[in-house]
């Protein structure tokens, strides 16, 4: 028998009863968000598994992707569902637990917010075929993408706010499935977003520069990467294209010897900043516009030292390289040259960057060779020879590798193109990334570069999860190799090796590496193993290092520069100089993940 009194036995009964009821209540919700989890898991895998696809078929084949995106919404919608209800909500301010639900639900939120704005893009796109923005008979139709114009800016900004969604996820406590669901929805939900960020800008800018509201001429500079610049390589040649309501003609070309001896003095003013780093060489040599890593900054350039041969004012000025040329040459197939010979995407690059030295002795030669290519290739994409799909994953590729660069006059037109991947502007460090430029520059004054392979390198001294405010230090790693023949001196043609001309002698290469520190990072360290001084200027708000090597044929040298900074950021990127090597990516990464 008890010997609590009666208030005392009934409390405990009380109690008891609470305790059983408050645990039968927990098993309920953990059963309630366990299956409701479960179901909302299976959503967004079927999401992560197919998503990317379908957002790729909205080019290749509208009519599937937007069946496919339809029923991802539909996935996306039920997954929102079932991590917002009261009893989940509850549940996210659990230790532990917790975040994990809480940053679940977020991903699906977001998914729901993505594929919300996908769906309508992808219905306007079922009627537009995309053979539609093949050139026929020489004419492209500016208003073929107008039906998606709305819909694109819409699922752009869509993208975008479920990008950044996901991004503002705290990654410091998930653990397990939830850190990897994360890392795989940020990777799909960023790369979303930029596709349709890119398709949002093209609705935009195409009619105007196709000519809609007037004809359009554009300077089109073929960049040399045998001899590097910032931005690729010298504007070695060029073609200028006009556009007339859609209607695309070939009506000039462009060699460095328009340009003798260049401009005594600078075209335009490029401010101190500039000319430290740089030099006035930039504003004085069409060679060198594109030295400043800042597209905004040289095509200007170009645009009025052709203006001053010429007498016209082009309305734009677009840059690509031999690489970019092979990669359309997949599109279009093989194209006849004035010459006779037959260009193939195989060999537009060796031929265009090297064998055409071996072939004429004449810079003049050269240089008509190198035109005569651009245009061949040029008017076999306004002739629509080859396949459309094929095209835009050209043009796709070059753009996302910085080999295709885009400027325009109208300042409307820039402020669209701006902070575009086709821009070419200066590295931006931002809350998620820090991120270098690593420019190279020939100082040879030759074609070496073809014979020089960089191997760029990051990594981080230490690896807290991103969003974990915490002192970082950040290295990179830049190696050059000369791949030259041992006898280069004598075996290579004189203006391969450039024969001394610029003191350095010949089958010796001198690369000046201008290297772009992230934004908010302060310099520990930079290291030249060839002992050479490592100069610093400031562009932008950013410092440069400047470093010069000379590399016999074999050789290589490494510049080491590490930074540091207290920060969240735990993701870095290297944008490198484009080379003559498709295979070299011109990005390249390094992140911290999930601790």
């Amino acid at each position: 028998m008890s010997t609590l009194p009666p208030p005392a036995r009934t409390a405990g009964r009380v109690l008891a009863w609470v305790v059983g009821a408050l645990l039968l209540l927990a098993l309920i919700a953990a059963v309630w968000i366990g299956v409701r989890g479960a179901d909302a898991y299976g959503h967004l895998r079927n999401i992560e598994q197919t998503a990317g696809a379908g957002t790729a078929a909205l080019t290749a084949d509208p009519v599937s992707a937007a069946q496919t995106l339809r029923g991802l919404a539909a996935d996306a919608a039920d997954a929102h569902t079932l991590t917002s209800d009261p009893v989940w909500r509850a549940a996210e301010h659990l230790p532990w637990l917790g975040p994990q639900l809480g940053a679940f639900a977020a991903v699906a939120a977001s998914g729901d917010q993505l594929l919300g704005g996908l769906a309508p893009l992808a219905s306007a796109a079922e009627g537009l075929s995309l053979d539609a923005i093949r050139p026929v008979g020489g004419r492209i139709d500016p208003a073929v993408l107008a039906p998606l114009a709305g819909p694109a800016q819409t699922a752009a900004a869509r993208a975008d706010a479920a990008s950044t969604g996901i991004r503002d996820i705290d990654r410091a406590p998930l653990v397990g499935e939830v850190a990897r669901a994360v890392d795989a929805a940020d990777t799909l939900f960023t790369r979303v977003a930029t596709a349709t960020d890119a398709l949002a800008r093209t609705t935009q800018l195409l009619p105007g520069m196709l000519g809609q509201n007037g004809p359009r001429t554009y300077l089109v500079l073929v960049q040399n990467n045998a001899e590097w610049r910032s931005l690729g390589g010298i504007a070695g040649a060029g073609v200028v294209l006009r556009a007339d309501n859609g209607a695309l003609s070939l009506v000039g070309t462009l060699s460095t010897r328009d340009f003798p001896g260049g401009f005594a003095e600078p075209v335009a003013p490029l401010g101190d900043e500039v000319t430290k780093i740089f030099d006035t060489k930039p504003a004085r040599y069409i060679q060198n516009v594109t030295q400043v890593p800042d597209f905004a900054v040289g095509a200007p350039l170009a645009r009025e030292m052709y203006a001053r041969h010429s007498g016209v004012q082009v309305d734009g000025v677009i840059a690509v390289d031999p690489v970019v040329l092979s990669y359309l040459l997949q599109a279009t197939g093989p194209v006849t040259l004035p010459t006779g010979d037959t260009l193939s995407s195989d060999d537009a690059v060796p031929m265009l960057l090297n064998q055409v030295y071996f072939r004429y002795a004449n810079p003049a030669d050269q240089d008509a060779f190198f035109a005569g290519a651009s245009g061949a290739v040029f008017q076999a994409l306004a002739a629509g020879h080859g396949s459309a799909e094929k095209l835009v994953s050209a043009l796709t590729r070059a753009g996302i590798e910085h080999r295709l660069l885009v400027w325009s006059a109208d300042p409307g037109e820039e402020a669209v193109l701006d902070t575009s991947v086709i821009a070419g502007a200066l590295p931006v460090t931002d809350a998620r990334t820090a991120r270098f430029g690593v420019y190279l520059n020939d100082g040879t004054g030759s074609k070496m570069s073809y014979y020089t392979t960089p191997d760029v390198a990051l990594r981080w001294g230490s690896c807290e999860p991103a969003g974990t405010l915490a002192a970082r230090e950040l290295t990179l790693d830049v190696t050059l190799t000369s791949t030259a023949p041992a006898d280069a001196a004598t075996a290579l043609p004189a203006y391969i090796t450039g024969d001394g001309w610029f003191g350095t002698a010949p089958g010796v290469t001198e690369v000046v590496s201008n290297v772009y520190l992230p934004e908010g990072f302060e310099l520990v360290s930079a290291v030249n193993s060839a002992g050479r001084e490592v100069a610093s200027g400031t562009h932008e708000g950013r410092r440069v290092l400047t470093s010069a090597v000379n590399l016999a044929p074999g050789e290589s040298a490494h510049l080491t520069v590490v930074v540091r900074a207290t920060t969240r950021v735990a993701a870095a990127e290297a944008i490198v100089t484009p080379t003559a090597q498709a295979a070299l990516s011109p990005t390249v990464e390094a992140s911290c993940g999930i601790g």
